[in-house]
Order: structure tokens, then C-alpha cells, then sequence
């Protein structure tokens, strides 16, 4: 996670995000650093709106938390409508994190 946290300091700081950035971050932080985790964020990173994911992935998380915890009543739900739920939730959840799993390979 650190890696990431490197990647969006820079980001917020409105620096370019190069491995050899990161590893400066890092290493400002006291973090050991492993060269080869740097180029990875960094390559995952290319192309990627780092606004727009995390505007999406912010959007995202508020739905996934809505479906949490369910009453008794609605418990006896049927078993369709369940999926049909089920399914619903796992694709606001994929489309939120899409951009952002590239991070972590």
C-alpha cells in the first residue's frame, strides 16, 4: 500500500510519478524499497486518470457498504432476487475498482 500512497502524494503534489519518485518517497518515509515494485506501480499507473479512479472508486464504496447488514424480513427473500442482488453489487464493486486493480498486479 505504501507504493500507492507514494503514487498519490505525487500525484496530489502535482509531481510526475516515476520510479525513481516513488523510491525517493519511499525512502524519505523510511520504507525499505524494492526498485522492482516502483517500476511496476509506475508501468500499472501509465494511461490511468488517477482523478477519475479515484472519483470512481470513491462513488463505489458507499454502494458496496449499503448492502451490508439485512433485516430479518428481508432475509426471506427469494433466492432470485438474492442473486440478482448479489450480482448487482459485485458489478458497481468491479466497475468502481477497475482502474485501480491495475495496481496491485
Amino acid at each position: 500500500m505504501e507504493y500507492i500512497y507514494a503514487a498519490l502524494l505525487l500525484h496530489n503534489a502535482g509531481k510526475d510519478i516515476t520510479d525513481e519518485a516513488v523510491t525517493a518517497v519511499l525512502t524519505a518515509a523510511g520504507t525499505d524499497v524494492d526498485e522492482n515494485r516502483a517500476k511496476a506501480l509506475v508501468a500499472a499507473l501509465d494511461g490511468v486518470d488517477i482523478e477519475e479512479a479515484m472519483a470512481t472508486a470513491a462513488f463505489a464504496a458507499p454502494a458496496a457498504a449499503a448492502g451490508a447488514p439485512v433485516a430479518a424480513g428481508e432475509a426471506a427473500e427469494a433466492p432470485e432476487a438474492e442473486a440478482a442482488k448479489e450480482e448487482e453489487k459485485e458489478e458497481a464493486e468491479e466497475s468502481g475498482m477497475a482502474g485501480l486493480g491495475a495496481l496491485f498486479g
